[in-house]
C-alpha cells in the first residue's frame, strides 16, 4: 500500500511540475508578443520622397511616413495630400503585403506611373522606385530606424 500511495504522490507533482512548465510557456510567449506589439506602433514600414513639385506643395526634399495603407491624392482624407491640378481626388494607394509594396491606380484622369510606365491595375514596387500623380514624383525607400 506504501508503494500505491509514493506513486500517486509522484503522479501528482509530476502533473503539477507539467501545469507549471505549460503556464511558464504559455506567459514567456505572450510577453513576447506584446513586446512586439508595442514596438510596432512607433515603426515605420518605408517613406515616400517628393522628389519634383512643380506646384510646391508637397514640398521638394520632404518625406512622409508610410502605413500598411497610405492613400494620395488631392482630397484632404488621404494620407498624403497632393495638391496639383492634374492629380486626382484618390488619385492612388499603396499597400504593404507580405513583403512588398505594390501601388494601385484607383480611377485616375491623369493616370498614376510607376518608374515612367504607367500602372494598370494593381504593380509591385520595390525600394528606389519613383512614383508619378499628375506632376508631382515621390521615391519609395527605407525607413530610417
Amino acid at each position: 500500500m506504501d508503494g500505491l500511495v509514493l506513486s500517486i504522490w509522484l503522479l501528482r507533482l509530476l502533473f503539477l511540475a507539467l501545469l507549471y512548465a505549460f503556464l511558464w510557456a504559455v506567459v514567456r510567449v505572450l510577453l513576447r508578443d506584446l513586446r512586439a506589439a508595442a514596438r510596432e506602433p512607433g515603426s515605420e514600414l518605408g517613406r515616400l520622397f517628393v522628389v519634383a513639385s512643380p506646384g510646391g506643395e508637397p514640398a521638394e526634399g520632404s518625406a512622409f511616413s508610410l502605413d500598411a495603407v497610405t492613400t494620395l491624392g488631392r482630397d484632404v482624407n488621404n494620407t498624403i495630400v497632393i495638391d496639383d491640378e492634374f492629380a486626382s481626388g484618390t488619385h492612388a494607394v499603396l499597400t504593404f503585403r507580405g513583403r512588398t509594396w505594390y501601388v494601385e491606380d484607383l480611377g485616375s484622369t491623369n493616370g498614376t506611373y510607376l518608374n515612367g510606365a504607367a500602372v494598370d491595375g494593381i504593380a509591385p514596387a520595390a525600394f528606389g522606385d519613383e512614383l508619378q500623380l499628375g506632376n508631382v514624383r515621390l521615391r519609395l525607400e527605407r525607413s530610417r530606424r
